[in-house]
């Protein structure tokens, strides 16, 4: 069930991202003629007066079609003010940008949800340890160690980690000091306890890291808002912080590729974070949603191909020039950029469905 709750998300954000898209097309009176979920061969479709609707069988994203895309199925004049090509760049960017927009206005909302109907955070009831909710890497340190995502660990060199707020302090400073080092941990998987030992691999200051997440063991605590603009500014807060913390990571991923490419998740690794995120605790589904959300607008604002973020290039070109790109180098750089972006969640399919527990097991 939480698997697909996880999925009931991801679909969920595609279409508010596809709706954002359509909805300001919509409003500007331009001509919309496809609506569709997903890539590749279609699965259901319904045709309205003037727009297809579709599931497709590829579920990476979706896309809404304009008539400018295909003008030998249209019968619309091509000097028609409506169509989205005759617009004016401001339209045509408001159309552009409003699946990002969408998406980070739904994040928002998720986070009033959250606050609303959950509560808010009062304290944290900790347990002993220190949880991996993931293992960053299967190269990493941790993983070649035994290490899994859901394992406890609950001493550190002999020393027990306790119940509080300085556990994962006290065991960062342990992990960063050993660099090169082995360090005896003790684990809690499945209720059973098992030590294991780790080599922290130096990272470019000298620090040691072994490639796991961590967070607090133990359950939150919750109380009542005391108004709706409580709400509304812890909403606000918490999805300030979402967003500086997505854009600080794809920076990261950025300047330190190397290091941080291994944690690029495509669509199978999101699905299996969220179910256990909505198997651990229901209400962290929202949290779940904001963050996908947020990643998914920063992610689609890039200058990329294929991307919203590429299109809004063209159309600063445009206006630069004053006249568009010629359509051909226009239909080479998206058709490229599309294959590349498919091609990449194919890839990222087939690694993360591979490194699953399940899977891996079959070859054991």
């Amino acid at each position: 069930m939480s698997v697909l709750a996880a999925i009931a998300v991801l679909a969920l954000l595609i279409v508010v991202h596809e709706l954002g898209h359509f909805m300001a097309a919509r409003l500007q009176k331009i001509h919309v003629n496809r609506f569709s979920i997903g890539f590749g061969p279609i699965l259901w479709k319904y045709q309205g007066p003037e727009t297809e609707y579709a599931i497709r069988a590829i579920p990476l994203g979706g896309f809404v079609g304009f008539p400018d895309d295909d003008p030998e199925e249209s019968n619309i004049p091509e000097n028609d003010p409506n169509l989205l090509r005759n617009r004016p760049i401001l339209d045509r960017a408001i159309v552009i940008s409003a699946g990002v927009i969408a998406n980070l206005i739904f994040a928002y909302l998720v986070l009033v949800a959250q606050f609303g109907t959950y509560g808010v955070p009062a304290g944290f009831n900790y347990q002993p340890g220190v949880l991996v909710p993931q293992v960053v890497s299967q190269d990493s340190a941790a993983a070649r160690a035994g290490i899994k995502s859901g394992d406890i660990i609950i001493a550190v060199g002999g020393k027990e980690l306790g119940s509080s707020k300085e556990a994962i302090p006290v065991l960062k400073e342990a992990i960063q000091s050993h660099a090169d080092r082995p360090l005896e941990l003790t684990l809690e998987r499945n209720k059973a306890k098992l030590s294991v030992r780790v080599t922290p691999q130096p990272a470019p200051d000298g620090t040691g890291r072994i490639g796991v997440q961590l967070a607090p063991n133990g359950t939150a605590t919750y109380r009542r808002a005391n108004s709706t603009f409580e709400v509304l500014s812890l909403a606000a807060d918490r999805f300030q912080a979402i967003v500086v913390g997505t854009v600080q990571g794809f920076y990261q991923l950025i300047t330190h590729f190397k290091e941080t490419v291994g944690q690029v998740a495509g669509p199978v690794k999101i699905v299996e974070e969220g179910a256990k995120v909505a198997q651990s605790d229901t209400g962290n589904l929202f949290l779940f949603a904001a963050i996908i959300s947020v990643n998914l607008a920063i992610i689609n604002i890039l200058p990329l191909p294929a991307l919203d973020g590429g299109q809004l290039a063209f159309l600063l070109i445009e206006g630069l020039r004053g006249k568009p790109l010629p359509t051909h180098i226009q239909d080479g750089v998206m058709q490229t950029g599309l294959m590349l972006l498919l091609g990449l969640g194919i890839f990222l399919i087939i690694r993360d469905t591979t490194q699953l527990e399940a899977i891996q097991k079959l070859f054991q």
